[in-house]
């Protein structure tokens, strides 16, 4: 469900959508979403405030609504679902994927959802059901029902008449899933040896065994690692009895790995990937409120410690101008570290056996960048205010500082994490606060050691 690469032959049909709403044409706006993919229209929405994006929304073609509502992010698609009635909301969901359906729908009333059940047969209700049985971050609730399996006993040939009859495959299908009379995972027959391989052939003879299925369990970080290392564009997936239940495409891949990009990146902020860009002012107000609070309970505790040291700060002018300094480059290391090992275990490429060859690692690259700009800084603010012992204050409060910050970059994502709280989310804000404590304590306290 990616959105395609935009063609720079293309013609601009967002700009011709938005100069027709402005201009009230709105059968020139429906024609140039006619020419959209429903995931541009849904990049559309999310960019357009309320009002017009109702009205955008209003426009689009009835077939691709439920298309739309699967690719804008949660926020937007309730006010979307919101504004629809039953009849629309049932309309939009005929013809969905079963992955699709059961990504979308914990979002409908719960009328419509009775109806969507009720419309469906006895067989795809029970595979839905498989579906949300599993959380919506593993590889159960990522997949669909819709793999292709075939025996391991019987000819190329009669696969091949057994997809003709079939009359039509699934998308993104470049290999059948071999299983035996049980259900159970046996391999995976590549299109391409069966196009290529004598008819003749039994299955089993060509069938490639190598390729490990995904348990359904497993996380979606998980699988999109699966999917990157080794190049696949589908996989099955299987439950704890080896029985294959579904198959993991790239296109639902795809979609894992830029969420999990966008909340990388907003969490650092405090945002919600899912946040509406429009959202209302007091609705905005109220979520990043939380995280400015957050933000200042910390930033009192670092100013308390500084507190604790006013007499000499009074005396020693020159130690609150380079006070920032201390923070800054502890705060800089210590992001370095956090985000290599957040980005470490994203990958899960951290574990017990490289735990604490990694923490000597960062422990020594923080003392020689440690050691390497204390001396600079040490000499820059001896010679700015005459005063070497100045210059070893802060040289002694850099070493300290950065060592420090590279030890709370590694075991802090690890602690967070084995407390069950997102590294990503909360690393910064933490992490900040042990580098400004720890810097303006032991700078401020040398300080008042060696020049008073």
């Amino acid at each position: 469900m990616a959105e395609p690469a935009p063609d720079s032959h293309r013609p601009n049909h967002r700009q011709t959508v938005r100069e027709a709403l402005a201009s009230g044409t709105l059968q020139q706006a429906r024609r140039a979403l006619g020419a959209l993919h429903p995931a541009e229209i849904a990049s559309l929405l999310e960019s357009t405030p309320s009002p017009e994006r109702e009205l955008i929304f209003e426009l689009v073609d009835p077939d691709d609504e439920g298309e739309v509502l699967l690719h804008v992010n949660d926020e937007v698609r309730a006010g979307l679902i919101e504004s629809m009635d039953e009849a629309q909301l049932v309309a939009a969901t005929e013809g969905m994927d079963l992955d699709d359906l059961a990504d979308i729908i914990s979002d409908l009333p719960r009328a419509v959802t009775r109806q969507v059940l009720q419309s469906m047969d006895l067989q795809e209700r029970q595979r839905l059901e498989a579906v949300l049985s599993y959380p919506e971050d593993s590889a159960g609730g990522l997949m669909n029902t819709d793999a292709v399996t075939v025996r391991p006993d019987v000819t190329i040939d009669v696969v091949l008449r057994y997809l003709r009859l079939r009359g039509r495959l699934p998308d993104h299908t470049d290999k059948l899933v071999v299983v035996d009379r049980y259900g159970r995972y046996r391999g995976v027959l590549p299109m391409q040896a069966l196009l290529i391989q004598d008819p003749e052939l039994l299955v089993a003879e060509v069938m490639n065994a190598e390729l490990e299925p995904i348990p359904a369990l497993d996380s979606a970080p998980q699988v999109a690692r699966r999917f990157q290392d080794f190049d696949l564009i589908s996989a099955p997936v299987i439950d704890e009895d080896d029985r294959v239940i579904g198959r993991i495409t790239i296109d639902d891949v795809v979609d894992v790995i830029r969420e999990q990009g966008e909340h990388s990146l907003l969490s650092m902020a405090g945002l919600d990937e899912d946040e509406d860009m429009f959202a209302p002012v007091l609705t905005s107000f109220r979520r990043r409120g939380v995280w400015l609070g957050t933000n200042l309970l910390t930033a009192f505790a670092a100013s308390a410690v500084v507190a604790l040291f006013q007499p000499t700060v009074e005396q020693v002018v020159a130690l609150a101008v380079l006070m920032p300094i201390v923070a800054s480059m502890g705060g800089i290391a210590g992001s370095q570290t956090l985000t290599l090992i957040i980005r470490a275990l994203a990958m899960g490429q951290l574990h017990r056996s490289n735990v604490r060859r990694l923490i000597s690692r960062e422990m020594a690259v923080g003392s020689l960048n440690g050691l390497a700009w204390a001396a600079v800084i040490g000499l820059v603010a001896a010679t700015w205010f005459a005063s070497p012992m100045l210059g070893v204050v802060i040289a002694l409060a850099i070493i300290v500082n950065l060592f420090v910050a590279a030890f709370s970059g590694v075991m802090l994502p690890l602690t967070l994490q084995r407390l069950g709280v997102d590294p990503a989310l909360a690393g910064h804000v933490v992490l900040t606060t042990i580098t400004d404590v720890v810097g303006f304590f032991v700078f401020l306290g040398l300080g008042t050691l060696i020049l008073l």
